[in-house]
């Protein structure tokens, strides 16, 4: 099954992020009519007049804004759920309240704008859901309960409503990142990687949404190689994945990505 984009009309949250405007851009480019989602209007608007979209602020930890956000988006062929909170540290440094706006962001937000946009999807027969997930969700690391909870839990749904959909002429894809450089969480946090890890471009994950959605992807790893294949095995051993990440510095990854994200809990 594949995905006509021109014309389309496509939502895209995270809109304020280097990642999510590359991808605004992508679609843009595909012929896709925009509507960009984010809380910094001084940075939706210039990218809203380069790319003659509509602009709707909303914050996703409240639930009044998702539903505000969705009834000021209209009908949908293409949503993006691409905004996420870091959820880097230990969990034990975490208050009730901010695993509660972790969760909400990453978790139950792109769930309640999946159902509501696919009810109106299922209706005309026709739409594409594109959760942008992480490795993260396919494979744990230290110092990133929290966030490995989200990416996880946003994963198994994908997967599960994609199932539910199909019948109905609507995809659902999952797309995967690995460390993005340039723009993003990891980018923005400053961390260093350790010698001989690669990094993929918001230039390269923006193509592999539009591959998802065209091609009609369930599932999509935007990474090098080697980090697709050591995340693969990290699935099925967790003990060895584990060891094989603290022998080759993923402690000190972590620690300093934490230390730049505290803020953003």
């Amino acid at each position: 099954m594949g995905f006509e984009l021109q014309g389309a009309r496509a939502l895209v949250t995270g809109a304020t992020g280097g990642i999510g405007q590359a991808i605004a851009r992508a679609l843009a480019a595909q012929g896709c009519a925009l509507v960009l989602s984010g809380r910094r209007r001084d940075v939706l608007d210039p990218l809203a007049a380069e790319l003659g979209a509509r602009v709707v602020v909303a914050d996703l930890a409240d639930l009044d804004d998702v539903r505000r956000l969705l009834a000021e988006a209209g009908d949908l062929d293409v949503l993006v759920a691409n905004a996420a909170l870091p959820g880097s540290g230990a969990l034990l440094e975490y208050t009730h309240e901010q695993i509660r706006r972790n969760l909400a962001v990453n978790v139950e937000a792109p769930m309640l704008m999946a159902r509501d946009t696919a009810a109106g999807m299922v209706d005309r027969g026709r739409g594409h859901i594109v959760m942008i997930g992480s490795v993260a969700g396919k494979v744990a690391t230290g110092n990133a309960a929290m966030y490995n909870a989200t990416k996880f839990a946003l994963r198994g749904f994908s997967l599960g409503f994609r199932q539910d959909l199909a019948p109905h002429g609507v995809g659902l894809s999952i797309v995967e990142p690995g460390f993005v450089r340039e723009a993003g969480m990891f980018a923005e946090s400053g961390a260093t990687l350790p010698p001989g890890v690669r990094t993929v471009s918001p230039e390269q994950v923006a193509r592999q949404v539009v591959r998802a959605i065209v091609k009609d992807r369930a599932e999509v790893v935007v990474a090098p190689v080697e980090l697709r294949i050591g995340t693969a095995i990290g699935g099925v051993f967790p003990t060895l994945s584990a060891a094989l990440q603290r022998a080759g510095g993923a402690d000190r990854v972590a620690a300093s990505m934490v230390e730049q994200q505290r803020d953003k809990r």
